[in-house]
């Protein structure tokens, strides 16, 4: 077979392996082999995506884009951008990029690669997540990042000049911030042909995908002439390694998908072999809740069932947490992993071999009419659970459990999913083109395009912030500064405010803190004494001025464990909250805020949130005893959620920070304020009203 390395590179020295192919062997590797490279390597020429690696290599040599569909698990995430660097795309200073949707997936692939590398993660391969930067622009020449971290990289470096290759992976999850890079890395191609692109991903239509991107016929010609590149995209499949899973279904429709998860669990440890479950649920919550109901069966099985290690695994857990669910299953232990979805795709569980499939995942859905996005537990879709079924059959032949009927699966489950461009705010996407020059938003060439209900609804919104002006143009300095801040742009709008106020500091922290799931442990089985913390720390103007109570207490205790796990604070999302608001510190500086505290003025820091997000505002309805509110806009019925501290408390004026929907709408993070002030921060958003008409 012939070889491809970098035209124009110094010849690799080669060497032979026993399956007669060829490694290409560099002396950065030849000093490792203390790190038990002999054993990693040759687990990395077991995986299918080895046998390809010279057809990948020569398509990303004569192709401008390549299309590689490869089963999660094929080896592509972690081999193709190694190949890559073997191959020479790294010489010279310039970097090979690999993205992800998703942070957790970023950090353990880039973990896992630098281990095979047998180098120092941070050093030659590196991440970059959002508020977390492990990579050395002297040295790395892998990084891996999620998809929104390169669109912000944009801003500085808008033809991403720096990097050779970049692989964006796991496509076909269409993700708002994959389908937006797809759609600018399209353009970039444009201005530097020389600049490589794969798409990798296990299910993607991969002749859409190629059709996207085929320049070629509008060029009259599929060369680009001047780099001897093919500008049509090269599509390679490559075939997984998978065992045959057997397929079981509900008899009937399941009442309580999370009781029977955890009855299909023990049912499994106590009849079948060894082997490591994988359950998939929607979410933090129900995860917590089945750890606690399994743990209590498993301990009532008692001698009859021993070994269970029973592990979570969501976005939200601490780097150690999730490394206890990489590492191998102890002899005589059955591991039982609960995931979310983020283990569809993203990341592959050695060692699994029985999956449990509740049917359902958490999915953003926005109603651009009453302009609410709600995450609401939906169900799957048929590609979904294709992914789920095949995590079983890793290692050895495996069983998948589902949780549905069969008769559901064939009849009434949808084929594929919604991308997500499709059903969520577009506000921050709107603001991140128009922050990178593209003004023209609606003739923008997505992916999949998304509703003009939506695009008009986010522009709407980001005229009512003063993000954008009456021609739709970035306000400056405003919208500018706005676009610098790497989160929504109602909370940062809220810190722009608070410059002016003079709470900078405290908006800081409840930034901070707003940008992580939650910092209260979860309740398992004790609400009423983490009710009984909460209320320790419990401000009557709600939630916000709550969490300025608890980081207070924590600073004053020296950031002390023992403190957080005495007051039902969670430690380690306390520490998240120091790096985060480090970073906007960084950030609010450079873009000329001043840094000042109010010294415990709560008014003019409820007048900061109320300048983000006045929007969500809601009134009390009069004669309403079960509490129930209605959002001044739209008149929707919403009920403050029970983990907020106002809840039961009912004042007759609030905003909200996000909405939950379960059999109602419920109201997450909630802050007291006067109708008066929402006059003041939003005149033209609340014009044809008086304040004391507000009641519609």
């Amino acid at each position: 077979m012939s070889l491809f390395w970098k035209p124009g590179a110094e010849k690799p020295q080669l060497l032979d392996d026993e399956e007669g192919g060829v490694l290409f062997f560099s002396s950065s590797l030849s000093s490792s082999s203390s790190y038990g490279y002999a054993s990693l390597e040759k687990q990395r020429q077991r995986l299918p995506v080895y046998k390809y690696r010279n057809s990948i290599l020569y398509l990303v040599e004569t192709h401008s884009t390549s299309i590689i569909v490869g089963e999660t698990g094929s080896g592509k995430t972690t081999q193709i951008p190694r190949y890559l660097k073997e191959a020479g795309w790294a010489e010279g200073g310039r970097v090979i990029a690999c993205t992800q949707p998703r942070r957790l997936a970023v950090q353990a692939v880039a973990s896992r690669v630098a281990e095979e590398m047998g180098v120092k993660l941070g050093d030659e391969v590196g991440y970059t997540i959002r508020f977390e930067d492990l990579t050395n622009s002297e040295l790395t020449r892998v990084k891996f990042l999620t998809d929104g971290v390169l669109l912000r990289e944009m801003m500085t470096d808008p033809l991403l000049s720096k990097y050779s290759v970049i692989m964006v992976d796991e496509a076909h999850e269409r993700s708002i911030s994959t389908d937006i890079l797809l759609g600018l890395l399209k353009k970039i191609q444009r201005r530097r042909p020389e600049l490589r692109l794969i798409i990798a991903s296990a299910t993607i239509e991969a002749k859409s995908m190629a059709a996207f991107f085929d320049t070629s016929k509008k060029r009259r010609g599929s060369e680009d002439k001047q780099h001897g590149l093919k500008t049509e995209p090269a599509i390679l499949s490559v075939e997984g390694r998978g065992y045959n899973v057997q397929v079981f279904y509900a008899e009937e429709p399941v009442p309580d998908y999370l009781r029977a998860a955890v009855s299909t669990v023990m049912s499994i440890h106590n009849q079948e072999p060894p082997g490591d479950i994988l359950v998939f649920l929607t979410g933090q919550d129900d995860i917590d809740a089945a750890v606690e109901l399994l743990t209590e069966e498993a301990q009532n099985n008692g001698k009859s069932s021993p070994g269970l290690t029973i592990l979570p695994l969501y976005s939200g857990l601490s780097r150690a947490d999730q490394d206890l669910v990489f590492s191998p299953t102890p002899r005589g232990k059955r591991k039982v992993v609960l995931s979310t979805n983020i283990a569809e795709t993203s990341l592959t569980l050695e060692g699994v071999v029985y999956v449990v499939d509740s049917g359902f995942s958490k999915q953003r859905f926005y109603n651009p009419i009453t302009d609410v996005e709600n995450l609401i537990v939906a169900p799957i879709s048929k590609a979904s659970a294709r992914q789920r079924a095949g995590r079983a059959g890793r290692v050895r032949p495996g069983k998948c459990y589902r949780l549905y009927t069969e008769e559901y699966y064939l009849k009434e489950m949808s084929t594929e999913g919604i991308p997500e461009i499709q059903r969520t705010s577009l506000v921050s996407s709107v603001i991140q083109l128009k922050a990178l020059g593209i003004d023209n938003i609606l003739g923008f060439d997505w992916p999949a395009s998304p509703s003009p209900e939506a695009m008009i609804r986010a522009l709407e919104v980001l005229y009512s912030l003063g993000v954008v002006d009456d021609d739709a143009k970035l306000t400056s300095p405003a919208g500018f500064q706005i676009a610098e801040i790497p989160l929504d742009p109602m909370i940062s709008k809220m810190i722009l405010a608070s410059n002016e106020l003079g709470c900078s500091e405290e908006i800081l922290t409840i930034a901070a803190v707003l940008s992580i799931q939650s910092i209260w442990v979860s309740s398992r089985g004790s609400q009423k004494e983490l009710d009984e913390a909460k209320m320790r720390f419990a401000a009557a103007e709600g939630d916000h001025v709550t969490f300025l109570n608890v980081y207070k207490g924590f600073l004053k205790c020296n950031k002390s464990p023992t403190w957080c796990h005495k007051n039902f604070v969670n430690y380690q999302a306390m520490k998240k909250v120091i790096e985060i608001r480090e970073q906007l510190r960084r950030t609010a500086q450079r873009i000329g805020i001043i840094l000042k505290s109010c010294d415990g003025d709560t008014q003019v820091v409820r007048k900061a949130v109320t300048a983000g997000y006045f929007a969500n505002a809601c009134r009390l309805e009069a004669f309403s005893h079960s509490g129930m509110y209605k959002t001044l806009r739209g008149s929707q019925e919403v009920y403050i959620h029970p983990s907020s501290i106002l809840f039961r408390v009912n004042p007759k004026w609030i905003l909200f920070h996000s909405l939950v929907s379960t059999d109602r709408q419920y109201m997450r993070n909630v802050i007291t304020i006067d109708p008066a002030w929402l006059i003041e921060a939003a005149p033209h958003f609340y014009r044809h009203r008086q304040p004391d008409s507000f009641h519609q």
